[in-house]
């Protein structure tokens, strides 16, 4: 879409006075400007050269004394869950930005735009309306490293035309972003694997502000010390005691986090005179507990023995179809807690890699299609990967007595798998 939005105008500001603006910046526009009371629209060649409008012009050229504003044009209908955010620091590294979007909703995809400026330009797609919503009214003109963030919507169908830039280092759950820029973490050094597993925990409610830090600058210091992705859900349970964080890295990267996160509770628990103790609170699928915990306890025993610290486990009572998990409460100091975490955490992720490893084995299953008169017509179901599964209608040809395949139909189950690492 290439229509802009221009914004701010002063009241006098006439069409010649924007033809004038573009050709003095050699932006090219196609027909003429429409002109309404403080804002104009107007149409550019392609998206190119939209681009090149917005970063020349936007919060950067003054018309009649006043600041103009130069964005995408998107109709109120069109304005759903996909943002553009530009003048991201050039040496910013990708896992503060990601901790930023977090804040504000679940970030679905997050895209690097080839522009020809210095500073950084990604497309974003959060969950849903709300969460983009309030990403947009919080991020716009938010100073980050003395850049000032420019947020605007962008409508489904350009995000669609703009293919994500091909990177081997993206990580899951986000589109890839392109080569890595200078200064950024895949610049230099070759990042190691994530774990497929992250941490959780459960924060006191009252510590939350401490963790995030003014305008978030504690926790995108954390996400850069750590090389981590770290979300803070204070949406979640409104009202609640505990609020849940999840840390994406490395098994060292969130145990490095996870204990900076407790050397800041206890630095603002003895700020706020706060008295009670604060123990290390683990969230960990029910699955994985009974293999953490092992035959008569013996496992959960050694580590409570080799970290000198006291652990409790939640009962099954507490657990409910919309809350899967289990909470691991690890008591000591924030050294022996920490070294808990390693313990536990291996041992889950140990867990977890077994039921992929069996999971990985192929299995074939076939169903007589209901309602149908003929036996030999079958429905197959195959798995080769974890989290799809292929399904084949088949004839069997009379012929040869094979099956000969129909229609075949490739489903993803990232449900089942966002299950079993909530």
């Amino acid at each position: 879409m290439n229509k802009l939005y221009i914004g701010n105008l002063g009241e006098n500001v006439s069409p010649l006075d924007l033809e004038s603006l573009f050709k003095d910046s050699k932006i090219p526009f196609s027909g003429q400007f429409l002109v309404k009371t403080g804002y104009a629209f107007v149409d550019c060649p392609d998206e190119s050269w939209a681009m090149k409008a917005i970063e020349a012009l936007s919060g950067k050229v003054e018309l009649h004394g006043k600041l103009i504003e130069v964005e995408h044009s998107v109709p109120k209908r069109q304005r759903s869950r996909k943002l553009q955010i530009r003048n991201i620091p050039p040496h910013l590294q990708w896992e503060v930005l990601d901790s930023l979007l977090a804040q504000y909703g679940t970030v679905e995809n997050c895209e690097q735009v080839n522009t020809d400026t210095e500073t950084a330009v990604v497309n974003v797609t959060y969950g849903n309306k709300d969460q983009a919503r309030q990403a947009i009214e919080k991020l716009n003109g938010f100073q980050l490293e003395n850049y000032s963030l420019k947020v605007a919507y962008i409508p489904d169908e350009m995000a669609a035309q703009q293919p994500p830039q091909q990177h081997p280092q993206g990580r899951r759950g986000f589109g890839q972003r392109g080569p890595p820029r200078q200064g950024s973490p895949g610049a230099t050094t070759r990042q190691k694997p994530q774990s497929d597993v992250p941490l959780r925990m459960l924060v006191p409610t009252q510590f939350v502000g401490a963790i995030i830090g003014k305008e978030g600058a504690t926790i995108r210091n954390i996400t850069k010390q750590t090389q981590s992705k770290i979300d803070i859900h204070r949406k979640e349970n409104a009202g609640a005691a505990e609020k849940p964080i999840t840390i994406h890295s490395t098994p060292e990267g969130c145990s490095t986090a996870c204990k900076i996160i407790m050397e800041i509770m206890q630095k603002e628990a003895q700020d706020t005179k706060f008295t009670e103790e604060i123990p290390l609170k683990i969230l960990a699928h029910n699955n994985f507990v009974g293999r953490l915990i092992g035959k008569e306890g013996r496992n959960l025993k050694k580590i409570e023995q080799d970290t000198d610290t006291k652990i409790t486990i939640s009962p099954l009572q507490d657990l409910t179809l919309y809350n899967p998990e289990r909470t691991i409460t690890v008591k000591g100091s924030i050294e022996t807690c920490a070294k808990a975490e390693e313990e536990i955490m291996k041992k889950i992720r140990e867990s977890y890699e077994n039921d992929i490893a069996a999971m990985n084995k192929t299995f074939t299953a076939f169903f007589l299609l209901p309602h149908s008169n003929s036996p030999s017509l079958k429905l197959f179901i195959c798995s080769s990967q974890p989290w799809q599964l292929e399904l084949l209608l088949a004839s069997r040809d009379s012929t040869s007595n094979n099956f000969l395949v129909l229609q075949a139909h490739l489903l993803r189950l990232p449900l089942l798998k966002d299950q079993m690492l909530s």
